[in-house]
């Protein structure tokens, strides 16, 4: 390889090699399908540019866009098999380009990169591009390293950017039970915001309460609108939706006059424009400065990070079925290492 590899330990995660491997295994599709169609084999040991970090990935996150990408729901034009699935996870560098300056070899990191061109993070190694990674913030472990940056960096975002909430404000967080609303539940308290919570069944509920909301419903059978009422008597300052469908209608029609509406770009159905409304959809960016702003939150004081359940990744397939099955609490990982 052409990158620099130096064999030196790293301060966490793996050793760092003398020699990186020509292959490795990978869990991947040749076809569209469902969880079946994830087997894992040998694929050759991606190739960084001069502007990328090779990572022996520790862990990898598992989510519903997965399922997508798996599924061919939200495939590409054109796509090119064997595609390896994953958009983030955590580990130790073991080479990096001759560009790279911010990332060295040793370092443990996490990195997000949704359609990594060469590959995603169901492997044993990555190589992706050194802006999209980070070192990962005390505080975490492996687990929670893996997990985090994709949820982190869109809940954050979400809180801060879309919305810009405020001190005081009352907040709708609208499918605070799913993987990115029980973070954005967190960062929303953080900010001194008061937060009303819909969650998906009574131990979706319990779950949620766990995280520190100031009330919380189930979305599907409790009275929104009556709740949010009693909550906020005047109407509420702000919706941040990770969900769609009538429920999230109704958390609107709580909303106080020129409220606002944030939502991640493609959650189903996508809510209508509303007269008197600031409607803001979005897509987690990451870059230096995002990773950077997502690690001194992290390091002010580590949020939880629930994991539902942990498979190894000759068990990928086991994980798909766990996340097909739905009403996840928690975020499913996939262990590397």
């Amino acid at each position: 390889m052409t990158p620099s590899t130096i064999a030196r330990g790293a301060a966490r995660g793996r050793p760092v090699p003398s020699e990186i491997p020509a292959t490795m295994r990978a869990a991947a599709i040749d076809r569209f399908g469902g969880p079946e169609v994830l087997t894992v084999r040998s694929l050759p040991v991606p190739e960084p540019n001069a502007q990328e970090v090779l990572i022996a990935l520790d862990g990898a996150g598992v989510g519903t866009w997965d399922a997508g990408l798996r599924s061919g729901e939200w495939a590409e034009d054109k796509e090119d098999f064997p595609r390896v699935l994953g958009i983030d996870g955590a580990g130790t560098v073991v080479a990096v380009g001759a560009r790279v300056e911010r990332i060295a070899v040793g370092d443990y990191v996490y990195s997000y990169s949704y359609a990594n061109p060469k590959g995603g993070f169901y492997a044993e190694y990555v190589a992706v591009s050194a802006g999209k990674v980070a070192p990962v913030p005390d505080g975490l472990d492996e687990i929670s390293a893996a997990a985090l940056p994709a949820l982190g960096l869109t809940a954050l975002q979400g809180v801060d950017d879309a919305l810009e909430l405020a001190q005081g404000e009352l907040v709708i967080v609208h499918g605070a039970s799913g993987n990115v609303g029980m973070l954005a539940v967190q960062f929303a308290k953080r900010r001194g915001a008061r937060v009303l919570a819909t969650a998906s069944g009574r131990d979706g509920v319990e779950f949620v309460s766990r995280l520190g909301a100031d009330q919380v419903i189930d979305g599907r059978h409790d009275d929104i609108v009556a709740s949010a009422k009693q909550f906020a008597p005047d109407g509420a300052d702000a919706v941040l939706a990770f969900v769609g469908g009538p429920e999230l209608t109704r958390c609107l029609d709580a909303l106080r006059a020129r409220g606002r509406l944030a939502y991640p770009n493609g959650i189903e159905p996508e809510p209508r424009k509303r007269r008197g409304l600031h409607i803001t959809a979005y897509d987690a960016e990451v870059g230096p400065r995002e990773l950077e702003r997502l690690g001194r939150e992290i390091e002010k004081a580590p949020p939880q990070i629930p994991i539902a359940d942990v498979f190894s990744l000759e068990d990928a397939a086991r994980a798909h079925e766990l996340l097909d099955r739905g009403h996840v609490l928690g975020r499913i990982v996939l262990r590397i290492a």
